[in-house]
């Protein structure tokens, strides 16, 4: 009996890629693929760079692999040195792991840690919010508001607490856990932790701007200055996660710098290595290293954490990113995108919002501009736009339950730094397309759509 791959893919037999260059793939029958999400919101410096695959073969040739409980590596090293004036925090120290998800479970045992070290042992209580995506594993998914993603696994779910989502175009629908309005927010998240009792909560998770769950979603204006003056006010730690964000995908090198708020925490992953090597991290502040490595250090590790050849690819992606003014042109060419979709579909019957920073941008799709009805789940019309783009060779993606947890669809686009102007036009026009047609197999005509009952 031969072997088999479980897929993660909807459909039974997805095309075979095996190229890529710019923001194109190319699959196995020669057909091109234009990457209007960088796969999961991950490529930043394009597909097909040649000099990341030699950072990564001179490294491994050199040295694959050194534990990280007996070595530290010069690629490492040198990362972390090179990167520190990057990252929106005092002096940095970085714990570098495989992914996302394992950087988001060593930020919660890194909050843990930082909270013995200060003799805190009382505050166990995390809160994160709703409508939020913090990755796959146990811990991480626990802490996400993600409910689609939740339900399968509740029954092991529940250790963390959440508060709303920072969500002003659904504040006003009914189960959405979401409000508008900063001091509101803030004021909330104040009641959440004095409900859980003083010196009980250890830290706060949020995405600056946040990602697929809602797509393309910032919070209300002095919404992140005012959240950080109630953490330092209960000495609850502040931790930014930045994986999707992170690396110039919003515009700026990281999303917290537009907020002008420095976390004690910091997560990245995604646009760390562009999608060329499995690679996240933490960075802490000085005062959460100093506070842990003085105060009985971190109990923590995994076999692929600290690994040379990641940091070494990290390190030419950064290199790329800077030489070539990337992050710069996230912002210029998000502007862009912004403006071409507005145009395609800014007065759409189907299209509620348009929304974005850099080269994150989010198209939520609604049944009713008028009372921002979601389109019903049952009807999986995100689906069939996202399946319909990828036969027009356009690669799209897609959230659903934004609106109440089950309901609501949206887009989220995040094309490669490097896309060109007629790529962007493409996206646009591509993506107006694919929602008419997905319209029309229902026997509706794109006009009338909205009108059509659930």
């Amino acid at each position: 009996m031969s072997g088999r791959v479980f897929r993660r893919a909807s459909v039974a037999n997805p095309p075979v890629a095996v190229r890529a260059h710019g923001s194109t793939i190319v699959d196995a029958d020669g057909r091109e693929y234009l990457d209007a999400a960088g796969g999961a919101v991950v490529v930043g410096i394009g597909h097909g760079r040649r000099e990341v695959a030699q950072a990564a073969a001179d490294q491994l040739a050199t040295l694959a692999y050194a534990h990280g409980s007996a070595f530290t590596t010069e690629a490492l090293e040198r990362y972390a040195q090179r990167l520190g004036p990057r990252l929106p925090l005092d002096d940095p120290a970085i714990y570098p792991v495989s992914g996302g998800s394992e950087a988001i479970e060593t930020a919660l045992k890194l909050v843990r840690a930082t909270q013995l070290a200060r003799g805190q042992q009382d505050r166990d209580v995390v809160i994160a919010r709703w409508g939020s995506y913090h990755g796959n594993s146990l811990g991480a998914l626990d802490l996400s508001g993600r409910r689609p993603l939740r339900a399968p696994y509740e029954s092991w779910l529940g250790r963390f607490r959440h508060v709303s989502a920072a969500y002003p175009y659904r504040a006003d629908t009914p189960g959405s856990h979401a409000m508008g309005d900063a001091h509101a927010l803030a004021g909330e998240l104040e009641a959440a932790i004095r409900e859980a009792g003083e010196g009980r909560v250890a830290a706060f998770f949020g995405e600056p701007i946040v990602g697929a769950t809602l797509g393309a979603v910032e919070p209300p204006e002095g919404y992140w200055p005012a959240i950080a003056d109630v953490c330092r006010r209960h000495g609850v730690l502040l931790v930014a996660d930045e994986v999707m964000t992170g690396f110039g995908r919003t515009g700026t090198w990281f999303a917290m710098d537009r907020f002008r708020v420095q976390p004690d925490l910091l997560v990245a992953a995604k646009g760390a290595t562009s999608g060329y090597w499995p690679f996240g991290f933490v960075a802490a502040s000085a005062e959460v290293w100093e506070t842990v490595t003085t105060g009985g250090g971190f109990v923590h590790g995994f076999t692929y954490s600290h690994q040379p050849a990641a940091a070494a690819v990290a390190l030419e992606v950064l290199r790329i990113l800077e030489e070539e003014q990337l992050v710069e042109a996230s912002a210029t060419k998000g502007e862009r995108l912004l403006e071409l979709l507005r145009a395609r579909l800014g007065d759409h019957p189907t299209v509620g919002d348009i929304r974005g920073r850099g080269l994150l941008a989010g198209v939520e799709l609604v049944l009713d501009r008028e009372t921002k009805a979601p389109f019903p789940r049952s009807r999986r019309l995100v689906d069939a736009v996202v399946r319909i783009a990828r036969e027009r060779g356009l690669l799209l993606y897609s959230g659903t339950g934004n609106a109440n947890g089950i309901d609501g669809d949206v887009i989220v686009l995040g094309p490669p730094f490097v896309v060109t102007d007629e790529e962007l036009t493409r996206i646009a026009d591509g993506l107006r397309d694919a929602l008419d047609a997905a319209l029309r197999a229902e026997g509706v005509s794109p006009e009338r759509a909205a009108s059509r009952p659930a």
